[in-house]
């Protein structure tokens, strides 16, 4: 019995040397995961989208908050303006009782007219000459369409 115990030792032994006699392979490793997943393409995309709301939110706010306030009791008030070029406008300042006409430019403000308040000149505009071809051609074709 002591040597079949022996040679059952001895078999075992020589064969876990010759096992780790063989050349070692290495450990399975999964390939690496892509540097740029979905999900992180996706978080991306909506932190951007959120700052650049932050931003147009703020500038609102800033724009809100440093509109000029027309007090009642101020002497001093824009009634209307308009654009004659690039740089250029035309604005209605009523003063008091008085309403100036001024022309506001770079660097430049000039007064071009003055009248008493709430008096203008009653100057009617002529209509524009309007050409009825495409609305007569559309009324035409609504018309078929809507008979058939």
């Amino acid at each position: 019995m002591p040597i079949r115990f022996l040679a059952f030792f001895t078999a075992v032994y020589w064969s876990s040397v010759a096992y780790a006699a063989d050349p070692v392979r290495p450990v399975y490793t999964p390939p690496p995961a892509s540097a740029v997943s979905s999900g992180s393409v996706v978080q991306v995309i909506v932190s951007l989208l959120f700052v650049l709301a932050a931003i147009v939110l703020v500038a609102w706010i800033l724009k809100r908050i440093n509109m000029p306030q027309n007090a009642v009791g101020s002497a001093l008030r824009v009634v209307s303006g308009v654009a004659v070029g690039q740089r250029e406008r035309i604005v209605l300042v009523e003063v008091n009782d008085t309403w100036l006409v001024v022309g506001v430019a770079p660097g430049q403000v000039t007064a071009l007219h003055t009248m008493p308040k709430n008096i203008l000149p009653n100057v009617e505009a002529p209509a524009p000459e309007v050409d009825n071809k495409f609305k007569n051609w559309l009324k035409v074709v609504m018309e078929k369409r809507n008979a058939a």
